[in-house]
């Protein structure tokens, strides 16, 4: 049997690695006429991977020592604001084959704004926002859409992909070494030695100058050992080095190359074909009929609503607790139900089915009735400010009726322009992550007390109980700086403590941060230190320890009655 005819032994030929041993005629090949069972796998990198560059593997070891400095040795958020700024470059620096689409600077431009925030005011959830986001960047950066469920996916094939690498860059060091040990040694060596040649002849030959370079090289050598010593790293940092250079490469020649789900065309598989016989999807009357249900039951609860909560006084010993917290976050979950509702009806062959054109007049009508209670929660997280005031939860349950709202929006969008579930579910998740992500870049506590003083200054001291007992940053404090001169008593005294306190806990954070280094560094604890020292003289009698306790005692007991 000649080679020409046996395409299965010349596909087997054809698959060695390179660097092994082909066979030297066809006598050598297996004479049976079919192929054999296919080999055992082995684990070997993947033949599609492109070359290993020097770049690449300069890349991996930065990414590893400012992990160290920012993470392993870092002390607080300016270290990740650093290491935020950084990674995506030196992943764009190491990719084999970058490509720079839309989600590439889109999350590029989101770990900016990320970095400022960390060095400004950080938090452990920015922290988190930011990992996740640097996992995004490396995603979009190999072409891949950085949906949020494939995000997770993504960085948990960084054990197989740096796995991977690491053996490709093993079988790839033969190739490097030649290259690398004659460019080192005929463009750098040769230089090097010829310098500390003569250089050495020049220093022997004046007795002061040998003497001086004999003191210099006491103490660099000297400098080196203290240098060494402090910076030796323990069996834990090793660890963590090993476990950066493994994901680190995993990010980098990822092994992921395409997403987990496919979406499917809104035209080609959603539509029936050209004289088909017309779809009756068996569960069209039953949700037809579901959907009238919800609308009279919307109905009817929008005018018990807005009869009972808009437009009125509400006396004293109101439950604004149960009206405007506990039921704004049920009719909250209300809104999610109805999304999932509408989620579930129009889907499958129901969008085939002749009669959804009137599913989905009945759907316009119940998505109005969403609209109208979204609206309705929103006026009852007003009415639960308007009563004592912001604080950092009613933020949070603001944006998280937004993300509601948007999720309800997104299932609207679905029925009119017929996607599928798994298009529904990316946006979806794309939606909270985005409303995770903004509530970690807001300024919470500086906007929650800037209306908060606005309120108490104008008149109304109910908004001081969430001065009192809820705790405030370093870019909230400073806006409480004007009740200093407030017509209430009680309160101008009570702040006036509370930034005598705040002071000496800004000095000590100050001094403990002077030993932490530069990674501990934050902007706005650093403008409030020097603000509150410079109108110290503004509180100088709450110095006293005991006089300050005291008018925080009146001052909690005072704002307490509208807690």
């Amino acid at each position: 049997m000649s080679s020409e005819t046996n395409p299965a032994s010349r596909g087997e030929a054809d698959s060695q690695p390179a660097g092994t041993e082909t066979p030297a005629s066809p006598r050598e090949l297996p004479a049976a006429p079919h192929a054999g069972p296919p080999a055992e796998p082995r684990a070997t990198a993947s033949p599609q991977q492109p070359p290993v560059r020097w770049r690449e593997i300069l890349a991996v070891v930065l990414l590893v020592v400012l992990s160290d400095v920012t993470i392993y040795r870092g002390l607080g958020f300016a270290g990740y604001a650093l290491f935020f700024l950084a990674a995506p470059l030196f992943l764009v620096f190491g990719a084999p084959r970058p490509r720079f689409r839309a989600g590439f600077w889109v999350l590029g431009i989101l770990l900016v704004l990320l970095a400022a925030k960390a060095a400004w005011c950080g938090s452990w959830l920015l922290v988190a926002c930011g990992l996740a986001l640097v996992v995004g960047f490396a995603m979009a950066l190999s072409g891949l859409c950085p949906y949020v469920l494939e995000v997770g996916v993504f960085a948990s094939q960084t054990i197989l992909a740096g796995y991977e690498g690491l053996i490709h860059y093993r079988r790839s060091g033969d190739k490097l070494g030649p290259a690398v040990t004659r460019g080192i040694g005929l463009e750098i060596g040769l230089p090097l030695l010829a310098f500390v040649a003569f250089g050495l002849l020049f220093i022997v030959a004046n007795p002061d100058l040998l003497a001086s370079f004999g003191e210099t090289l006491e103490w660099l050598l000297t400098s080196l050992r203290e240098w060494i010593l402090q910076i030796a790293p323990s069996w834990q940092e090793v660890l963590f080095w090993l476990a950066v250079t493994w994901v680190a490469i995993g990010l980098v020649r990822p092994v992921m190359s395409r997403a987990l789900f496919e979406e499917a065309s809104p035209i080609t598989s959603l539509v029936p074909e050209a004289g088909a016989a017309p779809v009756r999807a068996l569960l069209y009357s039953p949700f037809r009929n579901t959907l009238v249900t919800v609308i009279g039951l919307f109905a009817v609860y929008l005018v018990f609503e807005f009869k009972t909560l808009w437009f009125r006084e509400f006396p004293e010993g109101f439950y604004y607790s149960g009206y405007a917290h506990e039921g704004a976050a049920w009719l909250t979950v209300a809104l999610g139900l109805a999304t999932v509702v509408l989620s579930f009806i129009f889907r499958g062959r129901v969008l085939l089915d002749a009669r959804l054109p009137r599913l989905r007049r009945l759907a316009w009508v119940w998505s109005l009735e969403n609209v109208l209670l979204a609206i309705a929660v929103y006026h009852r997280m007003t009415i639960y400010i308007g009563f004592n005031g912001m604080t950092r939860m009613r933020t949070v349950g603001l944006f998280g009726m937004t993300c509601v709202v948007a999720g309800f929006l997104l299932v609207v969008w679905k029925i009119v322009r017929n996607r599928d579930f798994v298009w529904l579910m990316r946006r979806h998740l794309w939606a909270l992550a985005l409303a995770v992500y903004l509530f970690a870049l807001w300024p919470t506590d500086a906007i929650v007390h800037c209306y908060n003083v606005r309120r108490i200054l104008s008149g109304d001291p109910a908004p001081s109980v969430q001065i009192s007992v809820h705790p405030i940053s370093s870019e909230g404090v400073l806006l409480l700086l004007p009740l200093v001169d407030c017509n209430d008593a009680t309160v101008r005294e009570g702040v006036r403590a509370m930034l005598a306190d705040r002071l000496d806990q800004a000095e000590s954070l100050a001094r403990r941060r002077q030993h932490q280094g530069w990674t501990a560094y934050q902007i706005a604890d650093r403008v409030a230190l020097e603000r509150l020292r410079a109108e110290s003289t503004r509180w100088a009698e709450y110095t006293d320890r005991q006089k300050r306790e005291a008018a925080l005692e009146e001052f909690h007991e005072y704002a307490y009655q509208w807690y």
